[in-house]
């Protein structure tokens, strides 16, 4: 069970380069993954995505990746003057139109602080290098960001297992109260129609009395709520100890609870019963927020 918010880092050495991984991530419906790098590593983003989304299945994750070589040999640096000669018109344009005060001009740092204006010429690298020195840090940093969230999932684990704990007891106390509360009602319900048929001066065999009290009787039971109920109890416990991401199917199992208390309120006659349905939708809606953060 993994947690959808964790942070993981690697950083170290390798190849007269120096390397730093780190990978965060939120909640999310969906896998979103955002990648940075160095524009000289651009190439390696296709490789760092496929890599993360083979190890991560859902939430928001941002990677962060520098790589800084110790030497710079065969370097060379210069101006991008297209892009500059556009940069500057916009800057004089910004002055102009809104009549900024610039006694000395456009500063040479305020220029010089834009890395677009500089183009790096570095000789070509190689790729498949390049890959395998990163690769390492990279999936070291995928593993401290892992175990954080398991570590994370595991108490969110404890916590489910403890709301669903609870909610099971809450319908257990809806069991026995509705099987309780079944007999006598049959009996009230019987003595309830056979006045009304008395005063109305109707007559009907006692056989069809009985026929009428049970099927209302059985309109109203819960029995097949609670069953159902249960079953899902066992589900959700079989999702939180597997090994794949259960996020969606536990978001899903939720929902079924929730409309299965929903239909034994919309049932029920009893203040008592109607009091812990709401007490039991309260839990279920606690089950779902918390379900939120998990893969």
């Amino acid at each position: 069970m993994r947690s959808m918010t964790a942070y993981g880092r690697s950083v170290g050495q390798d190849g007269g380069k120096s390397y730093s991984c780190e990978i965060k991530s939120v909640n999310n419906r969906f896998l979103d993954v955002s990648v940075k790098l160095p524009r000289q590593y651009s190439f390696l983003e296709e490789r760092v995505l496929a890599y993360i989304k083979s190890r991560i299945s859902r939430g928001k994750v941002d990677v962060g990746i520098s790589i800084e070589a110790k030497e710079s040999k065969n370097v060379t640096v210069s101006l991008d003057k297209a892009y500059t000669d556009s940069y500057i018109a916009a800057l004089k344009e910004l002055k102009d139109g809104y009549g900024l005060y610039a006694p000395d001009g456009i500063p040479f740092t305020l220029v010089a602080s834009n890395p677009n204006v500089f183009v790096t010429d570095k000789p070509s690298e190689d790729e498949e290098q390049d890959w395998a020195e990163l690769l390492p840090f990279l999936t070291e940093a995928v593993d401290n960001y892992d175990r954080a969230r398991i570590a994370e999932g595991e108490r969110l684990k404890a916590d489910l297992l403890s709301k669903r704990d609870n909610l099971k007891r809450i319908t257990g106390i809806i069991k026995e109260k509705s099987e309780a509360n079944s007999v006598g009602y049959k009996a009230k319900l019987e003595e309830r129609l056979r006045k009304t048929l008395s005063d109305l001066d109707m007559t009907f065999s006692s056989d069809r009395i009985l026929t009428e009290v049970a099927i209302f009787a059985d309109k109203i039971a819960v029995d097949e709520e609670l069953t159902r109920l249960g079953s899902h109890f066992v589900a959700f416990e079989d999702a939180l100890n597997s090994d794949e991401p259960a996020g969606r199917k536990l978001d899903f199992l939720v929902q079924e609870m929730n409309r299965e208390v929903n239909t034994t309120g919309s049932k029920s006659c009893d203040a008592e019963i109607a009091a812990l349905v709401v007490e039991a939708k309260c839990e279920i809606e606690k089950i779902r927020e918390q379900i939120q953060n998990l893969e």
